[in-house]
């Protein structure tokens, strides 16, 4: 997207506020009449002033009074006008806000695997700051130069026709200056925009981590990659900035040059008797005030190069295609069986390296599959299939008979619970995190789940219990990643759903603690059809079907005493645990 598209597209944005667009306009036109008004009582207010003892006080004192007004009345419609246009811009950005958040929404979840979160939230909160900034400076400055120009042009003319001319030579020279500079520095602008949701990226990473950082003695080397960052910011900075700025002092170069011609042939006109030293006076103002918006707009040059190139990372986003949405057609999955078929199923994120050519496996209502296997085999492959965040590349999965991608991913993903290994809690209190599957649960619901999920008794020990918030997700709060673990535990007991998933999901939790959750999972998937993922061998023992995969197939199945007495791959893996290196 260009510049011009990139300012058309953000325009149509503040087209939808008509009234307020409307009375802006208005608001311009008023405060530059004022300031027009204003050079010619100047002139006539010169005029009066002959000499000395030949002074018309009692014109002089109407006129001054008329300045007083007309000047008021400009600051009165020109505050109203940086209001309206404030207005305006916070309005498109609070739009552009929004659309990017439900964008991020509906994105295949392969754009958030593959972009940094501190880019994405650079997006949110930069650039969005730059565009409001950029349009704030750029409205104002817009709507009064044309009014600006269009009357100084008439008054100059009423004045003078030859000085107007010389005058008007003038612009084209100062647009072609500033354009010149400006279509060299925007390159510039976007690389700075970029390496901004590089640092981001790079600052989240190494704060979210400083636990592991301070581990392994990383901070020295945090901080090099950190200041190789920096300075290549500065650097585009500094060089984006300088070569923007250079806009301005070029173009009052052009401008002083012209206002020094236009004064001397203004002066001989005098001497000729051509024109009044009051209209000379005048004209010299309506000259300046002509150049003022070509100034104006170089001297804020910066914040709009650097608002257009916000603005293309925003739109960059918003014009991607989103996930395939449901089709009118799609079937709605109530309460499911728990049947489930993978039939041939192909996958790869990189088609250049497959990952899972031809799977199949069906698994009756109620069955509970243990997947182990290497790092790397596929194994939570499998669960972003099922649950439709990403489709398969061939073959099918079925669900009590209809394929998958013929229902809701709404009613799809309602039918499963999902424990992760990654903890995700929110800035809430513990009650609405629990509560966070189910609208409307009441507190004994809220309290049952956390009993089931042995997480009630240290929730009872908070300082406000179930109302304590919680702080520092993801471990360094006010809660151990073991407790974060529970609670979403207890968020899917809550939701009580006919099909589990579990991704070590008992990962973070002490081996005491893991044998209670198992008990509590053994009464909770009773008549449920569930996936447990894990590399704790003793977690899956009792599963009905245990499978071993590599590189994306099923390369041994069975019982856990089936698969020893076969000695293949999971009895490696299984004896693995007693031996020693």
């Amino acid at each position: 997207m260009n510049n011009k598209d990139t300012w058309k597209r953000l325009l149509r944005y503040a087209s939808r506020y008509h009234s307020t667009t409307l009375w802006a306009v208005l608001s311009a036109i008023l405060s530059v009449i004022a300031s027009l008004i204003g050079p010619l009582l100047i002139g006539r207010a010169v005029d009066h002033m002959v000499g000395a003892g030949a002074v018309n006080f009692s014109a002089l004192g109407l006129l001054l009074i008329g300045l007083a007004i007309v000047y008021a009345l400009g600051s009165l419609f020109g505050w109203l006008l940086i209001y309206l246009t404030n207005r305006i811009a916070y309005q498109t950005v609070y739009e552009m806000r929004r659309q990017l958040f439900d964008q991020m929404n509906i994105l295949p979840l392969q754009y958030h695997d593959s972009h940094p979160q501190g880019d994405s939230i650079s997006r949110f909160v930069n650039d969005m700051d730059a565009v409001s900034d950029g349009m704030i400076q750029g409205f104002s400055t817009l709507i009064t130069g044309i009014v600006t120009i269009v009357g100084a042009i008439v008054f100059m003319l009423y004045i003078s026709p030859m000085m107007t001319l010389v005058t008007l030579i003038s612009a084209p020279i100062s647009f072609y200056v500033a354009r010149f500079i400006t279509t060299r520095s925007q390159s510039l602008f976007r690389e700075q925009a970029e390496i901004v949701g590089g640092l981001n990226g790079y600052v989240e990473e190494m704060i979210g981590g400083q636990k592991v950082v301070q581990a392994f003695q990383y901070e020295e080397r945090s901080f090099t990659h950190f200041a190789e960052r920096n300075e290549a910011l500065y650097h585009a900075g500094v060089k984006s900035q300088f070569l923007g700025s250079l806009s301005n002092p070029a173009t009052r170069l052009v401008n002083n040059m012209t206002f020094s011609v236009i004064a001397m042939i203004g002066s001989v006109a005098v001497i000729l008797g051509t024109i009044t030293v009051g209209e000379l006076s005048s004209f010299l103002i309506f000259s300046n005030l002509f150049a003022k918006p070509f100034t104006e707009i170089t001297g804020v040059l910066t914040q709009l190069q650097a608002a257009t190139a916000s603005a293309q990372r925003i739109f960059s986003v918003l014009d991607l295609t989103p996930e395939q949405p449901d089709t009118e057609q799609a079937l709605q999955l109530k309460q499911s069986k728990g049947t489930i078929t993978f039939d041939k199923v192909r996958f790869a994120y990189d088609p250049e390296r497959p990952l899972i050519t031809n799977f199949s496996l069906e698994v009756k209502p109620g069955t509970r599959i243990a997947i182990v296997g290497q790092t790397g085999a596929g194994k939570t492959t499998l669960v972003n299939l099922l649950m439709r965040f990403y489709d398969v590349d061939g073959g099918s999965i079925s669900i009590d008979g209809v394929n998958i991608n013929d229902m809701t991913r709404d009613s799809l993903r309602q039918n499963f619970g999902m424990v992760l290994q990654e903890t995700w809690l929110y800035g809430a209190s513990i009650r609405d995190n629990i509560a966070y599957g189910k609208s409307g649960a009441t507190d004994e619901e809220v309290i049952a789940a956390a009993k089931a999920a042995n997480a009630h008794s240290f929730i009872k020990r908070l300082p406000e219990g179930y109302d304590t918030l919680i702080t520092g997700a993801g471990g360094g709060g006010n809660l151990s990643q073991g407790q974060e673990q529970l609670l979403t535990i207890a968020r899917v007991m809550l939701v009580d759903p006919p099909m589990l998933i579990l991704d070590e999901a008992t990962s973070s939790i002490d081996t005491r603690t893991e044998i209670r959750i198992q008990k509590a999972f053994q009464k909770m998937i009773v008549g449920r059809t569930s996936f447990v993922i894990a590399h704790r061998l003793s977690t899956i023992r009792e599963a009905d079907l245990i499978l071993y995969m590599k590189n994306g197939d099923i390369v041994e199945s069975g019982s856990h005493e089936q698969l020893l007495e076969s000695g293949g791959h999971y009895a490696g893996l299984y004896n693995s645990q007693f031996t020693t290196a």
